[in-house]
């Protein structure tokens, strides 16, 4: 290639050739040496590649080319090759991760199976996007913009399915910003992850593993660092949740456990106009200030929740102790306001009155004016169904239980009974939105589940309770019918296993 400005032969030196330097010219040198390809042949190619996965993910029936691999020193060693029988290229299939020059293995734990659970390995790797071209509001645990778009739009549908209740649209709003302003990549990672489980058996589906090395570095670095802590307890549940939609048990087990310890040691459990968020460590403040703004007081009370929901149900499912303590001691009691819409938080519109012992005033019969949403009737049934497996686990088989036990017992049950009065009926939930439903979908669920457990004890030897322990069975067959075919691919597993148990 020649030098137009002087008129005088390109002497080949890199990264920039002599006469383009002496010109002053040496960021727009660009020529084609034979050796290897130039910035703006490898650009062109990143562009067809882009195009090739937008129209694969488009037409599900479109099958991308292996990507060719063109060997840069094909001329050099075209002498030597001859006596071989080289041929000059090789044909390759790139690594199933899009950012697969950043790491050579995906870190991830081995599976173990549980009960009739077995471990759902990813699919094989199929062609993606090799290189991915970094600006500096790029990080290494970041995809480019158009991707985590694309990603995140998979999974918006889909958030409450895996327990996570977020304001999508301020996520996608800070993919945008600056590092610091954008969301914790253990978080970003961990729903990427879901979009690829959701997308099986699609191609996207193969890149599963990626995005679950990179949210478990992410996770690493943040409990290192202590930086926006409610992320990273969101991103826990996330990897709990993926986990044991899997039936890797013990992994999802750990992150449960994990999620709900550090939700209580930053004090989410605690109202924050208390003023009494408190942590080991007086020098880390884990951005926990007690914040007044709407938004993220919203976030942090949903957080909260959503740590609560995973804890109580999979403690059952998994035969376990629960994490999150509620006592009568102030560190050990939830005093946390019940989750609201989102639509309440942007208005502002808190319950700035402090709430005291919150699922133990429930359960003793209080009738709070905020504890009527969506999300609060799915965390009060949570909270039934952890009672009534407790309480069921307490009585001895045809050994006459203690006064108090017997107590207990009844009071529950109509706790129960009055909480199922007070959800929308199972014929009305078409008329609400899809998440609404789906959600109310494992309300009723857990509520009768809850009453069949409470009961199974007792009823092998008492008609009566027999007959309440059958009713409330038939009842749960009532909501599965209520459950058309669209609506399975939105369900919270933990529909499915809690009837099983």
């Amino acid at each position: 290639m020649t030098n137009v400005a002087l008129i005088q032969r390109c002497d080949g030196t890199k990264p920039a050739c002599q006469q383009c330097v002496r010109a002053k010219k040496a960021e727009a040198c660009e020529y084609d040496d034979g050796k290897g390809k130039t910035r703006t042949q490898l650009l062109r190619e990143h562009i067809a590649r882009l195009e090739a996965r937008i129209r694969e993910l488009e037409d599900p029936e479109y099958v991308s080319p292996a990507v060719v691999l063109y060997d840069p020193h094909e001329n050099s060693r075209s002498c030597s090759s001859s006596s071989i029988g080289s041929s000059g290229e090789t044909s390759l299939y790139t690594s199933h991760s899009p950012l697969s020059f950043l790491s050579d293995s995906s870190p991830a734990s081995p599976n173990t199976s549980w009960s009739s659970l077995q471990p759902s390995a990813s699919p094989s790797s199929t062609p993606f996007v090799p290189e991915i071209y970094f600006d500096d509001q790029q990080t290494r645990f970041q995809p480019p913009l158009e991707l985590a778009r694309m990603l995140l739009n998979i999974f918006s549908p889909h958030r409450r399915q895996c327990g996570l209740d977020i304001h999508m649209g301020h996520v996608v709003d800070t993919l945008t910003t600056s590092p610091k302003e954008q969301r914790h990549p253990v978080l970003m990672n961990t729903m990427y992850l879901w979009a690829c489980f959701i997308s099986r058996p699609e191609p996207l589906s193969q890149h599963e593993d990626h995005y679950l090395g990179l949210a478990l570095d992410a996770l690493q670095e943040g409990l290192r660092d202590g930086e926006k802590t409610i992320d990273i307890i969101q991103g826990s549940c996330l990897l709990s949740m993926y986990f044991l939609a899997n039936g890797r048990i013990l992994e999802g087990s750990y992150h449960a456990t994990a999620a709900a310890a550090l939700a209580v040691q930053c004090g989410l459990h605690i109202n924050t106009y208390q003023g009494k968020v408190w942590s080991t460590d007086p020098q880390d403040q884990y951005d926990m200030k007690p914040s007044r703004t709407g938004v993220k007081e919203g976030e942090r009370i949903l957080a909260f929740w959503q740590v609560y929901n995973l804890d109580r149900c999979w403690s059952v499912i998994l035969r376990k102790p629960s994490i999150i303590p509620d006592g009568l001691d102030p560190r050990q009691s939830i005093n946390c306001p019940w989750p609201q819409d989102w639509a309440e938080y942007e208005a502002g519109h808190i319950n700035v009155v402090p709430p005291f012992q919150t699922i133990r005033g429930f359960m003793g019969g209080e009738v709070s004016p905020s504890g009527f949403s969506t999300q609060a009737m799915r965390v009060k049934a949570s909270a039934l169904f952890a009672q009534a497996d407790q309480l069921s686990s307490a009585w001895e088989p045809r050994v006459k239980g203690p006064s108090m036990l017997l107590q207990e017992t009844q009071a529950l049950e109509r706790a129960i009974a009055q909480f199922i009065t007070t959800l929308m009926p199972l014929d009305q939930l078409d008329a609400i939105s899809v998440e609404d439903k789906h959600t109310l979908l494992v309300a009723h669920t857990l509520a009768h589940t809850a009453s069949v457990q409470l009961y199974r004890p007792l009823a092998q030897d008492d008609p009566l309770v027999f007959d309440k322990c059958a009713r409330s069975a038939r009842a749960c067959v009532a909501v599965i019918k209520h459950i058309s075919d669209r609506d399975y691919k939105y369900l919270d597993p933990i529909i499915g296993v809690s009837l099983h148990s």
